[in-house]
């Protein structure tokens, strides 16, 4: 998964950033609108925790910016303002939810899995896929009451594979998503052909695995 964090107070930002890479989330780090305008425009977050006191524009005209561009970035609002009209501002612009400094870095976390959940339909922290259970906030699969091993990178993969079940994923989204930012003449390399590979292996050890199927020329999609 990756955040862009738009924040001028460097200690904060750093504090996240330290925070959020611990639990395997890939990090940018914006401390102005110009910066994180750009970043926006130019890669595929998942979501956008953004500051509304930046030093050179207001957060809402970024957010407006973001959502009139069709980005579907999940946004969170982090500032120290508390004026109602502020959060109806964010919200109604198409934030998804708004949390007032000083917040406690856990609870970021337990929002922006909420958020998670919502979005893709869930009702707990667990996606099942035939036999198997991928449990996300623990990172750990299951099929039958087995435990199946795997490494950071294979399980970031079909976690992903497993949110946007039914969708064909383009080996470029995968890689975006999985590894962050990658130099776009990159995006043809076999770096997901292999992981999916060693997936395909370690998965079938345990159980069928018809329903990851390979969409020739374009990527991979997971039949649910």
């Amino acid at each position: 998964m990756n955040v862009l964090i738009v924040e001028d107070e460097r200690s904060l930002s750093h504090e996240m950033e330290i925070y959020l890479t611990r639990q395997n989330f890939n990090c940018d780090v914006a401390f102005n609108g110009k910066i994180a305008s750009e970043k926006i425009a130019d890669n595929s977050y998942d979501f956008v925790l953004l500051d509304l006191g930046l030093p050179d524009t207001d957060g809402l005209e970024l957010l407006k910016a973001a959502k009139k561009s069709g980005k579907e970035s999940a946004f969170i609002i982090l500032t120290a303002r508390g004026e109602v009209e502020d959060k109806i501002a964010g919200l109604d612009m198409g934030a998804d939810d708004y949390i007032a400094k000083p917040f406690s870095l856990a609870e970021l976390q337990s929002r922006m899995q909420a958020i998670l959940r919502r979005k893709h339909g869930l009702k707990s922290n667990t996606v099942s896929i035939h036999d198997f259970s991928i449990d996300i906030q623990n990172r750990t699969v299951q099929c039958k009451g087995n435990n199946v091993v795997l490494t950071k990178k294979e399980f970031d993969l079909l976690h992903y594979l497993a949110l946007h079940k039914n969708r064909v994923l383009t080996r470029m989204q995968l890689t975006e998503h999985i590894w962050g930012d990658v130099l776009e003449d990159d995006y043809e390399s076999n770096y997901i052909d292999v992981h999916v590979k060693n997936l395909r292996k370690k998965l079938s050890a345990h159980g069928s695995i018809d329903w990851l199927e390979t969409v020739r020329g374009v990527g991979y999609r997971v039949n649910a």
